[in-house]
């Protein structure tokens, strides 16, 4: 009897495709694992012949082996805005094919929420946590609390500075300073930035950019008009950026989130100013239907999907190989100025 005909009748363990193969366990181990110290031959042959003989790796024996769970954890302050949807897809996109689940959860961007997330990871459910913390996180300690028990932190987006953890994160600088560059050219004299509440670094460094360009632009320091609207699509957002059209005159809008993309729009709306004729706007946002709006939307892309598969890979490769040093993992991806209607397409 030869091994397909086995295999009709057993499970195919590691043991017996390595004896196929004619080769160590530890070497098949490593293939399946995509390890760096097998040829991609070697590793192209295990995979062939595991799909051959239906071998399935037993996760669970594995897991109690190695006292891994083979699950990440990913935290996120929402999902019904587009940039985090497509992180979460990139995540996963890397987590599936390393064999690891992913199990997701929201913190609805409240610090409170995201203290008792991440106290409820501790209990060692999860080898590892992908986290976008969120705009109110006022101190790290449960990040701390995480890290003693063992379990590797990669923050992605939003980072906690005071934390010494791996990051991938976008050019936010450098990305909103280029931003309002782009509203200048265009004409405008006027231009507010329309940001969130909360400390995070993203909303900090997006402000300096739009800071550093007034200044760089202007013979004399420019004039900053910044407005804090809630984390959140609401009647009191569109009510707030109404009552600073009617009051500020502001001839440019540059956007720090995606849901404040709907508030600006409805506001414009509501007084009867014109996009872009009588006002310019962009926007940091991924969302899919920018260029549907009318009037298209000029939009700062962030490239997210890669930002979840970056995020994965650094997290993945630690708890695989442990050859890295993860704190020191800090990565910048570009983002991109896609430009629309609602800034003039000058």
């Amino acid at each position: 009897m030869n091994m397909n005909d086995e295999s009709n009748d057993r499970k195919i363990n590691m043991k017996m495709l390595a004896r196929e193969l004619n080769l160590s366990i530890a070497t098949v181990s490593r293939a399946l694992k995509d390890s760096y110290e097998v040829s991609d031959q070697t590793k192209a042959r295990v995979k062939e012949a595991a799909a051959r003989l239906n071998y399935v790796v037993n996760t669970q024996a594995s897991s109690l082996r190695s006292h891994k769970t083979y699950t990440l954890a990913i935290v996120v302050p929402e999902i019904g805005d587009s940039f985090f949807t497509q992180v979460i897809n990139g995540i996963e996109s890397v987590a599936d094919k390393k064999k690891y689940r992913v199990l997701i959860c929201m913190t609805h961007d409240s610090y409170e929420r995201e203290m008792s997330v991440i106290n409820e990871l501790t209990n060692g459910r999860v080898d590892g946590v992908l986290i976008s913390v969120a705009s109110n996180t006022r101190n790290g300690d449960h990040f701390n609390a995480l890290k003693r028990k063992g379990i590797p932190i990669v923050f992605f987006d939003r980072d906690f500075k005071e934390i010494n953890a791996a990051s991938v994160k976008t050019d936010d600088f450098e990305s909103a300073y280029n931003a309002t560059c782009h509203l200048l050219d265009n004409g405008c004299k006027k231009i507010s930035l329309i940001t969130v509440r909360g400390g995070v670094s993203i909303f900090s460094a997006r402000e300096e950019g739009y800071r550093q360009a007034l200044i760089d632009n202007h013979s004399k320091p420019g004039l900053p008009d910044i407005i804090h609207c809630a984390n959140e699509h609401s009647a009191d957002n569109i009510a707030m950026i109404r009552d600073h059209l009617l009051k500020a005159r502001p001839d440019g809008l540059l956007l720090t989130v995606e849901h404040l993309s709907t508030d600006a729009y409805t506001a414009c709306q509501l007084i009867g100013l014109k996009i872009p004729a009588d006002i310019k706007i962009a926007c940091f946002t991924t969302q899919l239907t920018a260029g549907i709006l009318n009037p298209a939307l000029t939009t700062i892309q962030q490239p997210a999907f890669e930002m979840g598969q970056k995020a994965a890979e650094l997290l993945i490769e630690y708890l695989t190989y442990k050859y890295i040093q993860l704190e020191n993992q800090h990565l910048v991806l570009p983002s991109k100025l896609i430009i629309r209607d609602s800034t003039g397409l000058r």
